[in-house]
This record gives structure tokens, sequence and C-alpha cells, in this order.
């Protein structure tokens, strides 16, 4: 090799830096490919999008309209306006099939990939572990994300098609429009999405520790019923604040004016402080974490 040679290989030659330089975006699009390509999570969604489907021909079929406090929030109302199924909708989700669908995703995120050996792979991909991490973690909220918005879309349509539709009376007494009625859909969507994100988180975190899916999912799952049933006991009313399910239900505001936030911002605190912890807790285990599958 001659001397001019040398210089033009070197700089060609890709510096550990430029290895590291994958775009974020790239590893984004992969892990949704991921999450929304496998069959299992397309059979979640399919289940959250079938529940108003059946809660809405259920009160179709019936006699009346249901009496107040039977069932789900909001049901005595969908007889009368069928915008209530998409709120309806989301009150029966949030309690336990959304939890199991969260759980089954996050359980999976990094213990799926460690059981099939992809995991050892994915980490010779030039980039970070704590990237990679909080890439999976967004991978988490976008599907989560999708699965409210979902069941608020699916709720609205059957309930259109159903029921009678036109001006909500918000349970303030306010009327108003369809339009910003489907608004107030969304918003309950996007607060619902937040709600999960601790679940997220702390699905990532028991991830990070074992090598068995299954396993992951099943405890994320049993800490999210957990959490419930703790803050149900009033003995353990000191307990309730600090519960990540505390305030899961707290979007029943938005269906009131003027909207009282002071709930839903103990809500979104709260949140905060679990996916904080969580995630700390996966960071800590996961790039400490010797791969060997």
């Amino acid at each position: 090799m001659s001397s001019a040679e040398a210089p033009a290989l070197v700089r060609t030659a890709p510096s550990p830096t430029t290895r590291r330089n994958v775009p974020s975006s790239r590893l984004l699009r992969s892990e949704l490919r991921l999450l929304f390509g496998r069959r299992r999570n397309q059979a979640l969604l399919v289940v959250l999008a079938l529940l108003p489907v059946l809660i809405g021909i259920a009160v179709r079929v019936s006699n009346g309209p249901s009496e107040p406090g039977e069932g789900p929030p909001f049901l005595e109302r969908v007889s009368g306006n069928g915008l209530f199924l998409a709120f309806t909708g989301l009150a029966a989700v949030v309690p336990f099939f959304l939890p199991l669908t969260v759980g089954v995703v996050s359980g999976d995120a990094v213990a799926g990939e460690a059981q099939t050996g992809t995991l050892r792979y994915l980490l010779t991909v030039p980039v970070s572990r704590t990237r990679l991490l909080l890439v999976k973690y967004g991978g988490l909220l976008a599907f989560v994300l999708t699965s409210a918005l979902l069941v608020a879309a699916v709720g609205l349509v059957v309930g259109w098609v159903l029921f009678p539709t036109g001006d909500v009376t918000l349970l303030s007494g306010t009327t108003i429009s369809a339009l910003e009625a489907v608004w107030r859909a969304v918003l309950v969507a996007l607060y619902v999405t937040v709600s999960l994100a601790g679940l997220a988180a702390l699905g990532l975190a028991v991830s990070t520790f074992t090598e068995v899916p299954v396993a992951a999912m099943a405890t994320t799952v049993v800490l999210a019923i957990s959490s419930q049933i703790f803050g149900a006991i009033p003995q353990l009313d000191w307990l309730h604040p600090f519960l990540f399910t505390d305030q899961w239900l707290a979007f029943g505001d938005l269906l009131r004016d003027p909207v009282p936030t002071g709930a839903m911002v103990d809500g979104l605190v709260l949140q905060a402080a679990w996916i904080t912890v969580a995630l700390a807790v996966a960071w800590s285990r996961f790039t400490t974490r010797d791969i060997t599958s």
C-alpha cells in the first residue's frame, strides 16, 4: 500500500461516533412494525374494538335504558345519544381489558426478543442500549394510544349507527355540539393513554428481568389487578394516592363544563412519578444486563 492510498482509507473508515448515529426514527419504525405486525397484538386490538360494538348491541336490543349506576359509567345515556358509547366503551376497557392488553404487549417487549434470540442481534446495531430502551417505550405508548383511539372511534361509529345523535348534554347539564363531543372523546382517549403509560413502563421494567415473556406478562397484569384491588379497600385509603391505578377513571371530568382539572392533574403527576421510577429500573437493568441469548 502506498502512502498516497492511506489517507483515503482513513477518511472512509467509519468512526465509532459515526457508527452510533443510527436514526431513532428508523428504530421506532422498526419497533412499530414489530408491535403492530404480530398476530397476537392484532387480535388484542380486535377484541378491544369489539367491546363497544357488543355494548351498543346489548343496549339496542334491551327493553329500555339502563338505570343509573348499572353497568359501565355513562351506560344509561347511550340510548339517548349514541356519542356516549365512546365514553362508555373506554370506561369499560380501562379496568381490565386495556391493562391486560398493555401487560401482554409491554411484558413481551424485551423478554420476548430475549427468548427468541433476536435481542442479541438487535444489540449489535450501532445504537446505545438507552436509546433502544426509549424506542421500545415509545412503541408501547403508540400502541396504547392506538388502542384507546380505536375504542373511542368504534364507539362513536357504532353509537351513530344504532342510536340517535346530536347535541350532547354533559354531566353538568351543559349542552355542547356533536363535534365538540367528538373532540372530548379524543381528549378522553389521550388521558387514558397517559393513565396506562405508567403500567406500560412497569411492564417494560419487568420484561428486562426475565427471558420468559409469559412470566413478564402475567406479573404486569397481576400488578394492575392488585393495585385496583388495593384501591377498592377503604382501610387502605392512605395508600390510594400512591397506586398507579388511582385516577384512571378521572376522565369523567371531561364531560363537565367547566372541566374540573384537579383529579386529572393528580393522575398525570402520579403517572409521571411511576414512569420515572419504572424507566429508571428498566434502564439500570437493561444497560447492565449480560445478553446471552
